[in-house]
């Protein structure tokens, strides 16, 4: 499988099934299971941060521990469909946290319920899902099928940016969560179901335990310098991205004031530039390298973040917006097809892992905590009432998103050391 035409389509149309349902999944959880929360229980930002930041750590230990044992058993498709079933049936789950009486404890069903919805993504979509795609790939043909997932993630976003509002207008978050999880599993379990094992994969030969024992010795990211680096930019991209990224609608929301059917057409023009480039971009990446696209995305998306800031008329929103979601796009294709290039082969799945502790459990934890700790620091002060009462919240600043382009720019600094793995 040297070339895109040999890619069998079964296992493409497996990987744009797989991937729009749990990239769906994902922007409903990473924006209006935030607004949910926002809206419907309390105003106050850092309660958002706790929802982000503990399921970050649920979706790292997961992967982690799910991915080596899909790597010892040398199977991929058994953990996609197992997690895919479940992932989609808990998702329906979350919106009922609003029926129990107090804030406190309605926060705390709130982020239970997102706990156990990630710990059946992270196994489908994190842990099975992306070693299965490093599985079924190339070197030469990595950044192109890597760029048809990112496809898929910007369609599954296109999709919710351009309708959730509206759905949540008309019929409120309970029914709204509930269609997401059945479109969710009406595209990702029979995707599940027709992905073919990949055909030369082993089981690791150094057991479950040993495999996790090996993950947590820092001696395994010395061995693996030029990886390490890369995620070392992942992590320091992903701490300034998540600061601004779960306050994002918020911010438009309450902030710029901005209806939602203008929010929704600056957004879907965003995406609609990100799919249409998304699939070229990868191209490129396999062309001209990760490493050239990765650094000039970082740049890019620390100077358009920055203009964002200030931007306020509609034409200047639409423009910096869509510069800086295809920067994002552009980062992610580079710097994922260049750790899949640099996986050991029988541990795809464990080094996948890494992955989820630089980009979300350092990236979203660190970061949205970060991005709270400002919302409420020099954020506007409110109070509003919700389904729980009269409360008190603050409104995250125009500030939230410089000091995220000052944290992003730094991601540039381990890129310059970092090689590329050789073709063979």
């Amino acid at each position: 499988m040297s070339n895109e035409r040999k890619f069998p389509k079964r296992t493409l149309w497996s990987i744009v099934l797989l991937s729009f349902s749990g990239e769906l999944a994902w922007a409903v959880e990473n924006q209006y299971f935030n607004t949910f929360i926002y809206n419907k229980i309390a105003p106050v930002p850092l309660y958002v941060s706790l929802l982000v930041s503990i399921t970050a750590v649920i979706s790292t230990l997961t992967t982690i521990f799910m991915g080596a044992l899909s790597d010892t058993k040398g199977k991929r498709t058994i953990f996609l469909k197992i997690g895919m079933i479940f992932f989609t049936l808990t998702t329906a789950l979350f919106p009922f946290s609003m029926f129990f009486g107090s804030v406190a404890l309605a926060v705390f069903i709130a982020i239970l319920f997102d706990s156990i919805m990630t710990f059946f993504g992270a196994t489908a979509n994190d842990a099975a899902l992306n070693a299965y795609v490093t599985d079924i790939t190339t070197i030469e043909n990595r950044g192109k099928i890597g760029s048809i997932k990112e496809i898929m993630f910007f369609v599954a976003l296109l999709v919710v940016y351009g309708l959730s509002g509206y759905i949540i207008e008309a019929f409120d978050y309970l029914i709204y969560f509930l269609i997401i999880a059945a479109i969710a599993a009406i595209f990702g379990i029979p995707g599940a179901f027709i992905a073919p094992e990949p055909e030369n994969l082993k089981p690791n030969q150094r057991g479950y335990w040993n495999t996790i024992k090996d993950t947590f010795n820092p001696r395994t990211l010395k061995e693996n310098k030029d990886l390490t680096l890369v995620l070392g930019s992942v992590g320091l991209w992903g701490i300034g991205f998540f600061s601004f990224f779960p306050f994002i609608l918020i911010y438009v929301q309450y902030n710029l004031e901005i209806d939602i059917g203008t929010a929704s057409i600056i957004v879907f023009i965003a995406f609609l530039i990100s799919i249409i480039l998304a699939y070229p971009t990868g191209r490129l990446v396999d062309k001209i390298g990760r490493k050239k696209v990765a650094m000039i995305s970082v740049i890019i998306e620390t100077i358009f973040l920055f203009l964002f800031a200030f931007a306020r008329e509609f034409i200047y929103l639409v423009i910096t917006v869509s510069v800086w979601i295809y920067a994002f796009l552009a980062f992610n294709v580079s710097t994922r097809t260049w750790l899949k290039d640099l996986y050991p082969e029988t541990r795809r799945g464990q080094f996948h892992g890494y992955y989820l502790v630089f980009n979300i459990l350092i990236g979203m934890v660190v970061g949205s905590l970060l991005g709270g700790f400002i919302a409420e620091t020099f954020g506007t002060y409110f109070t509003t009432t919700t389904e729980l009462g009269l409360l008190p919240g603050y409104i995250p600043p125009s500030l939230l998103f410089i000091i995220s382009a000052i944290i992003i720019i730094t991601a540039i600094i381990p890129l310059i050391w970092a090689k590329e793995a050789e073709k063979k």
